[in-house]
């Protein structure tokens, strides 16, 4: 009885929380002032996952990064968004932006716009005691974007938006055997890119089915 209870009680928030991403998407700004309390925790989650790359004496913390979001959302023009699943989606892309313009307006100027060699592994565990880290993954993912927009999407997912990869595949329509490969190309890519050898997506796997 108590799990048939829960279960009605979170399908009926899962209800709201779609009707209210719909009206925020339709351009009413009152509804995201109505969602954010629904999915708080997750966003607190998503903001954790993106500063744990940062360094501890970083003074955004989780909390402000949400209020960032909040105020960023608030003044742009609300994208099309589908669910809570694309909502968050939409979040994880923007807290990372939040921190890759921080990080550029902070560092451009002490690192004479020096590009450097970085590995993936560095890239996902950038600091702000090199921030110029958190902006080559920002150029290399917006260069993958615009060859192969699933692969930079999937990146996105999986190591910034902190989703697994059944989530990542329910969210997109993929199977997750899919997912897996199109994760390990770009993953190889992203690495050629940061390290400075990189010569493209292999030819076929631009825009693989």
């Amino acid at each position: 009885m108590y799990r048939t209870l829960a279960r009605a009680e979170l399908m009926t928030q899962i209800t709201s929380i779609t009707a209210l991403v719909h009206e925020y998407a339709n351009g009413d700004k009152t509804a995201l002032d109505r969602l954010l309390p629904l999915i708080y925790s997750q966003l607190r989650r998503l903001a954790n996952i993106n500063l744990r790359r940062e360094n501890p004496g970083h003074t955004l913390q989780p909390t402000d990064l949400v209020h960032e979001l909040y105020a960023k959302l608030a003044a742009q023009t609300p994208p099309d968004l589908q669910d809570r699943v694309h909502f968050l989606r939409v979040a994880g892309r923007a807290m990372r932006q939040i921190l890759v313009d921080y990080s550029r307006t902070r560092y451009a100027q002490k690192r004479g716009g020096r590009r450097e060699k970085v590995s993936l592994e560095e890239a996902q565990n950038a600091c702000m005691q090199r921030p110029v880290i958190a902006a080559r993954i920002d150029d290399a993912l917006n260069q993958l974007s615009r060859t192969d927009p699933r692969k930079a999407e999937l990146i996105e997912m999986r190591f910034f938006g902190g989703m697994t990869l059944e989530e990542s595949a329910l969210a997109t329509g993929l199977t997750v055997d899919i997912v897996r490969r199109e994760l390990r190309v770009a993953q190889a890519w992203l690495q050629s890119e940061l390290s400075g050898a990189s010569e493209g997506l292999p030819r076929g796997q631009a825009a693989s089915p």
